[in-house]
C-alpha cells in the first residue's frame, strides 16, 4: 500500500450538486486521501458536472477537455455522468470513472478500483440514495451560511425539465435527520441555513404520505440558528399550515422562492404543470395578506414552444401586477430527452431574447421601488465579506438569498460571519447601502 493519490475536485452546477461535492470531499478526507484544490498537482480530478441546460453542459465539456489535454486522470460525477453515461467513457479516453447522481457515496471504493487498474462506471439507473447527517461532509461555502438538503429528486414531469431523469424520484429525509444536521451546522457557527430540494413544499410526501414542511419548520424552530431560508416553494404546497409555520417560527424567514415558470394556462398545460393553473393568483394574494413582510422571488421561462405574443403579454402583465421582489428570467432551452425537445412551434432566438429583455425591463422599476422602501429602516445584515481597500462590508439582509439576489453594502465595523443591525441610507435596483449601527439598543 503506497502513498494514497492526491485528489482535486472541480465543481460545476447548482447548490444541490455542491452538497454532493461536499460529501465526496468528506468521504475522501475520512478515508485518508489528500484532497487539494490545486488541480495542477493532483493525481486525480473529480469533475462534478451539471447537465441542466445546454450552456451548463458546454461549461462541463470545456472543463473536461482542458483536463484531458493536461493528461489528468478524470473521474466524472454528477448530472452529466448520469445523462450521458453511454457516451462519456468512449468520448473521453482520459476518464477513468463515471459516478452517477445517486452514487457519489461510493467515491472512495471507486478511486480504489481505479487504482487497481479498473475503469469504473458506477451509475444507478434510478438514483435512490440520499446522504444523511452521518455522511461526512466537508463544507465549501463561506462560513456564515450552509445548504441543507431535505429531499432529493422530483415526482413531477415538467415538459422542459431533465432533472427527474437525472436525479430520480423524490426521496425525503426524516425530520429527525434534518434537525440533527441543522444542530451540527449551528454548532459550527452557521448563521443561516438554506433548505433545498427540487420542490421543498412537497417535502415528506414519499416518506409520510403527505407533505410535512410545516412540521419540519416547527421542528427547526428549536435549532439555535438565526435564519432559516426555504428555497423552491410551489404554489400548490403553500398551504395554510406552511404559511402559519413561516409566520410563527421566529428563525424562518418570510422569503418565498416560487419557480412559477409562466402564468398563462395554455403554456402551463404545455409545460405539463396543469396543477398550477388557477393557483398562482390566489396564493400570492393570500401570502401577502398572511405575511405582510414576505419577500417573493420567482423564475420564469420565456419562448417555450407555442408561446404566442398573447401568451407573452399575459406573463408580462402578471409580472407587473404581482410586483415580485426578485425575478430570474430564462429563455427556453430545448433538452434532449424531455417532451419539449420535440415540440413544434419553436420560438426564434431573437424573439426569445427580446421577451426576456422585456420582462427584465418591466421588473427593474419594481425592484427599484421595493428597495427604496427599505431606506430609513434598520435591518439585520449577515456580513460575508470586507473590501480590504475600502473597508466596506458586504452582506445580505433577509430579503436577499445568496448568489441570486442583491447585497447590502455598509460602512462601519463588524466581524465577518456576524449578523449586525444596519441603517439603510440608500438603494438602487439591486443593492442596498447603509451604515452599521454602533448602538443597536438605543
Amino acid at each position: 500500500m503506497g502513498n494514497k493519490p492526491t485528489i482535486a475536485i472541480a465543481h460545476l452546477g447548482c447548490e444541490k450538486n455542491r452538497i454532493d461535492t461536499e460529501h465526496m470531499l468528506g468521504l475522501l478526507v475520512q478515508a485518508g486521501y489528500q484532497v487539494d484544490t490545486n488541480i495542477e498537482e493532483a493525481d486525480y480530478v473529480i469533475v462534478n458536472t451539471c447537465s441542466f441546460i445546454e450552456d451548463a453542459r458546454r461549461e462541463s465539456v470545456r472543463t473536461l477537455v482542458e483536463l484531458a489535454e493536461a493528461n489528468k486522470k478524470i473521474a466524472i460525477a454528477g448530472c452529466m455522468a448520469q445523462h450521458f453515461r453511454d457516451q462519456l467513457l468512449a468520448e473521453i479516453p482520459e476518464a477513468v470513472a463515471l459516478i452517477g447522481t445517486g452514487d457519489y457515496h461510493k467515491i472512495v471504493e471507486t478511486i480504489e478500483r481505479v487504482e487497481a487498474g479498473e475503469r469504473v462506471k458506477e451509475i444507478s439507473d434510478q438514483p435512490t440514495y440520499i446522504a444523511d447527517e452521518h455522511t461526512p461532509r466537508y463544507r465549501t461555502t463561506p462560513e456564515p451560511f450552509a445548504y441543507l438538503r431535505v429531499a432529493e429528486g422530483c415526482d413531477y414531469r415538467c415538459a422542459f425539465c431533465i432533472i427527474p431523469h437525472l436525479r430520480g424520484n423524490q426521496r425525503s429525509r426524516p425530520i429527525e435527520s434534518i434537525v440533527a444536521e441543522a444542530h451540527q451546522l449551528a454548532a459550527e457557527g452557521v448563521q443561516e441555513i438554506i433548505l433545498i430540494s427540487q420542490i421543498t413544499t412537497n417535502y415528506g410526501m414519499d416518506l409520510y404520505g403527505q407533505p410535512k414542511l410545516a412540521q419540519l419548520l416547527r421542528a427547526l424552530g428549536e435549532v439555535d440558528v438565526p435564519w432559516i431560508r426555504i428555497h423552491y416553494a410551489y404554489p400548490t404546497g403553500m398551504t395554510p399550515e406552511v404559511i402559519a409555520a413561516i409566520r410563527d417560527v421566529p428563525n424562518v424567514l418570510p422569503y418565498i422562492d416560487f419557480p412559477l415558470q409562466h402564468s398563462h394556462p395554455e403554456i402551463l398545460k404545455l409545460m405539463n404543470r396543469p396543477w398550477q393553473v388557477g393557483v398562482n393568483e390566489g396564493i400570492i394574494d393570500r401570502i401577502k395578506m398572511a405575511l405582510p413582510d414576505a419577500v417573493l422571488r420567482t423564475t420564469l421561462i420565456v419562448g417555450f414552444p407555442g408561446e404566442t405574443e398573447a401568451h407573452f403579454q399575459h406573463l408580462l402583465q402578471f409580472v407587473q401586477r404581482h410586483e415580485f421582489d426578485h425575478i430570474g428570467v430564462f429563455t427556453f432551452s430545448p433538452e434532449e430527452g424531455t417532451p419539449a425537445y420535440t415540440m413544434s412551434d419553436r420560438v426564434s432566438r431573437k424573439v426569445k431574447d427580446a421577451r426576456r429583455k422585456a420582462i427584465m425591463s418591466a421588473q427593474q422599476p419594481i425592484s427599484w421601488r421595493k428597495n427604496q422602501t427599505e431606506i430609513g429602516k434598520v435591518v439585520n445584515v449577515l456580513v460575508e465579506q470586507e473590501n480590504p481597500q475600502t473597508g466596506e462590508l458586504i452582506g445580505r439582509s433577509p430579503r436577499f438569498a445568496p448568489e441570486v439576489d442583491g447585497v447590502v453594502r455598509a460602512t462601519g465595523t463588524a466581524r465577518l460571519g456576524q449578523i449586525v443591525p444596519v441603517k439603510i441610507t440608500g438603494a438602487d435596483t439591486y443593492d442596498l447601502y447603509g451604515q452599521v449601527c454602533d448602538f443597536p439598543n438605543l
